[in-house]
Order: C-alpha cells, then structure tokens, then sequence
C-alpha cells in the first residue's frame, strides 16, 4: 500500500533527518527547510488536542491500528523505520511484511507473547490536529491499565474483530468507557479483509453493539469497516467497502468534537486542589496547583472548603509571568490579599461557588487487584489532593458486564464491577462524577503494599453523612482515668486458635484485678454469642468482626478500662486498623506465637481435626492464612509457662 502524502510537505524535514548535512548537523539548515519548519512549529501551536484511547478484546488488532496511523500520518524518522523492519523480521507476525504493532509494543513481554501489558502512548499530529492515542491491553487481566488510560481521554475507538463479533472484553471496555465520562465511541469493525469485506457482517456487528450500549450515555456511536494491517479506511476510503458511506477513521479523528458535557456553570466554577504553600521566602506566600476545573481571575475571592475562609485573589503567578485569569489545566500559583489557614490536600474554590464535604458517599467501583476487596477493610483513599483512610461498608451489588444485571456480592474479585458505599475517616471536599470528574474519582490503595487496588467514580453522597454528627460530651476520657486511678489501654492478643491467648488474657486480668486496675475481656467465643452472632468465618465476615471489636474496645477504653481482647484476628489489615482508631500509644498487639503442631495438640474444640476433614471451611492455618505479626508490640512464646508471661506481661503493662 502506497503511503499517504498527508502533511507530506510539513513534516519531511523534520522525519527525514538525512537530508540535512551531515558535517554542520542541523547548523546548516537552508532557508526554505527552516521556513518550512517555523510554518509547522506555528501550525501545531494553533491546533487543539485530542485525547483517545483503542480498546476491545485481546487480538483485535489495537497496536497494528495505532501503528498503521502513524506510518499513515507519515511520523516515523528514518532511524525508526529500519528498527521497526529489524524488528518486524525478528519479532513480527507479519511474515516479511512490516508488524505495525510493534511501534507501540515495546515491552519486551509485549513482543514474545504478542500482547499488549501496559499502556503505551503516542503522539502524532496531521494537518488538522494534534494527537495523544493511548493504545491499552485487550487482556482482562490488564483491566486496571485500560481503567489508566481511559481517565484522560475524549474519545474511545472500541476495536472488534469481525470475525469475533462482541466479546465480553468489548463489553468491559465500552461500559469503563462510559464509567469513566467518555461520551464519543468509534466501533472500528477490524480484520474486515478476513471476512472478505461482507456488508452483512459489519451491519450485524453495529446493531449488537448500539443495542447492548444503548443505556451508557453516549453521545455519538460511529462504526467504522477498517482493516488496520491493509490500511482500509484508516486515512483512506477503501474500494473494498464501496458499500460504506462514512468517514474513515482518520477523518473520524479530525472532525469529532470532544466537547465536555458539564453544563456553562459547571465549566466555570473553580475546583483548584493544594499541591502545596509556596514559600521562597518571608515576603512571598502563595498557593500553588493545577486548575482541575472552572476559572479563577485577580479579584475573584476564593474559599478554602474545609476551613470556611476566605480572601481575594492578587495575583496568578507562574514561570511565565502573571496571567490575567487561569483556566483548566493551568498550572499557578494564587497570592490573596491576606493571610489565611490553607496546607496540602486543600480545595479551593469560588466563594459563591462553594465545595461541598461528605464522608460517606455511594461510588461505582473497578476492583484492580488480586487480593480480594472486603466491607469492613480499610484502605487509603486519594480525592484529587485529599488522602484519608477509607472502607467499603456496604457491596450493594456486582454489575454484570454481559447483562449489565446486578448480582449480590460479599467481595470483590480482580475486573469486578460494583456499587458500594464508601466511609471516609474523615470528610473530604467532593462533587459527583458526571459534574466534576476532578472531584468525583478516587483510587483506594492497599495500605502495606501501596498498590492501587480500585478505581472508583462518585455517584451521590450519602444522606446519613449529613444527617449524623458528633455530639461534644461533658465527661472527658481524661475524667473518667482520673476517677479509675490509670489510664486506658487496649492489649490485643492475636495468634492461631488454640495458642493461649484467651487462657493469659484471662490470667493476665486476675492479676491486674489484684492490684485494683479496672479490666474487661472481649474474647472471640463470647462476642460471636451476642455483638457479632450474626457473622460466620468468610474472609469478609472476619474483617467485619474485628472492625467492631475494634470499635467496642475503644468505647470501652474511653472509660478508662484496660480492656483485653482475645481474638484470632488473622490479618494485618485488621490488626493495623484497630491500632489506628485506638491510638498507637494505648494499643500494645502481643503475638502468642505458639507452632501449629502445639495449637493441634491442644486441639480441645476440635476444630483442626474437622478441618482436616473438610467439614471447617476457612479454618485459620488449615484453609486460611494467618498473617504473623511484622512488628509486635510484644511476643510471647505460646509454650512457656502461663505464670512467667502473666508476670512478665503486669510488669510491662504497670509500667506502660
């Protein structure tokens, strides 16, 4: 296939680096190629930016397609063009024809499996616009890089292999799609070639997919019949499809207009998220971020949302020079007229566009990791510039991708799509989604791995979270520990059933009863009795019921006791958890550490052997794992004697 000419003229030059003179480098450029170059360099300033993103099943032909686009587009430098031919022979799947999919694979694991793993950008630019393509995996299991590239761009161009037709994949990726704000969607109907370019096949094609996604808020839905390796209307209309009367893909891409859908009021109220306070020195003080939305101007007076207060703007400043006002994606810094209490994680606002604050909201998720996701785990959760710990209270239901049906749930898997309710620990400035996607997406990251384990988009806040609120007591915790003579404290044992921990729980109590400190004893068996009898031994349920352990013990410390919990409490999500609500300074987590040989021995229950049998599931170090503590408070050898670590445990804890 003969390439095009397209912006031939323009971008010669500056591909075909040879013809410049080898000698004086670029030093010796003529007067007609450097003109030609200052008309380029200007044309590319004046043009606006399109953002898209090529998504669908696995082999459907992503990176060839984005690859045909920039040979088409005529962006390729002469050094390029002979590593991709190096390439092609090496790696390629194409025989001796060029595999324009290794442009864009350039892992490489991408290129011995022939895949795409991670997201892969690219730039390009035609007569008309400026290009960033963002080509994602067609794997379920890179689920969370399509997520990755879909939060950024305007245009989905949704591939299908027309010999495939809608694949489940399809249908994860244009509900994220839409889940992500995306409101313009190009079906390219691929690999047309394989299916010797029958009308009837792309037809059947378009009129699945539009039904299918006839609910997700599109805009516009455009199907094209395209063959990314032959270059069948890609920039050019194909003679194979005469049947065909639309744009080409290309076409498709110049002419489309992004516009967001948010309303005039919504485009100009300011959401500008703290990055931080700029101090070069005692005479400057200045706030400085990026304009997630809306416009700010000198005059203007602002409001810092969890704060209340207010100031007037002096000045935006960057490393250009002040501007005159600032709009989305500007990156300033805001001086006031005076000095007012603002920090990191901040968001600012318009005065008579004023932010609101929610810690509890319903929010559709995309669960982006292996570990599954519980109710009841905490997690940190990242609000534009805001971070707080955060939890699933409630899975109201999994969204079934093939159906789009709700099926109930009690946790999250890898690719799962699912509404929840979501607490924050404390408020946070939010808006829904659909009205500002800066301030309605999140992420939740896994507090000891740091990973990102969920996308999540804001539907609503909760009308508990504005219902509820904290009533200021009389009687202080303080008050309660002068009358008791000590202050309040919380000892978690932990360990496998049948270590010793309810057994020095219990001894450790008798003794410090005997010297006049107020204790009590939470312990696993008599809480599942009441408080937490409605709970069973799932993953999700343990979390559960160690979150309002946790929440008891605290209650009860508050009233000045030593409280001493017994309880299995196998992960260290949990057990960090109920440390961060006690408090680190009156938490001490002992770990009985006794073998799983010695817990069986001891096995008066039981449990281990009708585990062995198959008749306990999820029994703790049988079925279900036990995470041994990283960093005890303090360790305790489950085989030593009771009345040595009785002794050993009152000491430490008088003086503690």
């Amino acid at each position: 296939m003969a390439r095009s000419t397209t912006n031939k003229a323009i971008e010669q030059p500056t591909r075909r680096r040879k013809s410049v003179g080898k000698t004086a480098g670029f030093t010796r450029t003529s007067k007609s190629v450097a003109t030609t170059i200052e008309a380029f360099f200007e044309q590319q300033h004046n043009q606006d930016l399109l953002r898209f993103i090529t998504c669908g099943s696995v082999d459907d032909g992503k990176s060839t397609l984005i690859g045909r686009l920039l040979w088409e587009a005529q962006h390729l430098f002469d050094d390029q063009l002979a590593t991709l031919q190096s390439d092609s022979k090496k790696f390629g799947t194409q025989g001796e024809e060029i595999d324009f999919a290794l442009l864009v694979d350039g892992l490489a694991a991408e290129r011995e499996q022939g895949i795409t793993i991670d997201v892969a950008y690219r730039f390009f630019a035609t007569t008309k616009r400026k290009f960033i393509v963002a080509d994602t995996p067609g794997h379920e299991q890179y689920t969370r890089n399509m997520i990755t590239g879909a939060s950024t761009a305007d245009v989905a161009i949704l591939l299908v292999d027309a010999r495939a037709g809608i694949l489940t994949q399809t249908k994860r990726h244009a509900f994220l799609s839409s889940l992500t704000g995306i409101k313009h969607v190009a079906l390219a109907v691929n690999k047309m070639d394989l299916v010797a370019f029958k009308q009837s096949a792309f037809d059947q094609i378009t009129e699945n997919f539009k039904s299918f996604a006839k609910d997700f808020g599109f805009l516009t839905i455009t199907t094209i019949p395209v063959s990314a390796l032959n270059g069948d209307n890609v920039t050019e209309r194909s003679s194979n499809t005469d049947w065909y009367l639309g744009p080409t893909l290309m076409g498709y891409l110049e002419t489309i207009d992004p516009s967001k859908t948010l309303t005039k009021t919504q485009q100009d109220n300011l959401i500008f998220p703290l990055q931080w306070v700029n101090r070069p020195h005692a005479d400057f003080r200045g706030f400085s971020g990026t304009v997630a939305q809306g416009s700010v101007k000198p005059g203007d007076e602002i409001r810092v949302t969890a704060s209340g207060q207010t100031a007037v703007v002096t000045a935006l400043v960057t490393m250009g020079g002040d501007l005159s006002q600032a709009h989305t994606g500007d990156a300033i810094t805001i001086t006031l007229d005076r000095e007012i209490d603002a920090s990191r994680g901040d968001v600012i606002s318009t005065a008579k566009s004023p932010l609101e604050m929610t810690d509890q909201f319903e929010a559709t998720i995309v669960w982006m990791h292996t570990d599954e996701g519980l109710t009841g785990r905490t997690y940190e959760l990242k609000l534009a510039s805001q971070w707080a710990s955060a939890a699933i209270t409630n899975i109201k239901y999994r969204i079934d991708v093939n159906t789009l049906s709700h099926q109930a749930c009690r946790k999250l898997e890898l690719n799962d799509i699912a509404v929840c309710n979501i607490a924050t620990a404390k408020p946070l400035v939010f808006d829904t989604f659909d009205k500002a996607p800066s301030l309605g997406s999140f992420i939740l990251v896994d507090r000891f791995t740091h990973a990102t384990v969920a996308a999540g988009m804001i539907q609503h806040s909760l009308r508990r979270a504005q219902n509820v609120h904290k009533q200021a007591l009389t009687i202080t915790r303080a008050d309660r520990e002068r009358l008791n003579g000590h202050p309040g404290k919380v000892i978690w044992f932990t360990g496998l059933s049948g270590s010793g921990k309810s057994t020095l729980a219990n001894a450790l109590e008798m003794e410090l009863h005997a010297c006049g400190i107020r204790t009590y004893i939470l312990d696993g068996d008599n809480i599942r009795q009441g408080l937490n009898k409605d709970l069973g031994f799932t993953d999700a349920d343990r979390v559960e019921n160690i979150r309002r352990i946790a929440e008891v013990a605290k209650l009860m410390m508050d009233a000045g006791l030593i409280v001493l919990t017994a309880f299995i409490s196998p992960f260290r999500q949990e057990r960090e958890m109920a440390r961060e609500l006690i408090g680190i300074n009156r938490f001490l987590e002992v770990y009985v550490s006794t073998t799983l040989e010695v817990c069986e021995q001891r096995d008066v229950k039981g449990l281990y052997r009708q585990a062995r049998q198959g008749k306990i599931p999820n029994m703790t170090g049988i079925t279900s794992p036990y995470e041994i503590p990283e960093n005890p408070n303090h360790t305790i050898n489950g085989e030593d004697d009771a009345k040595k670590v009785v002794d050993e445990l009152a000491k430490l804890i008088t003086k503690w």
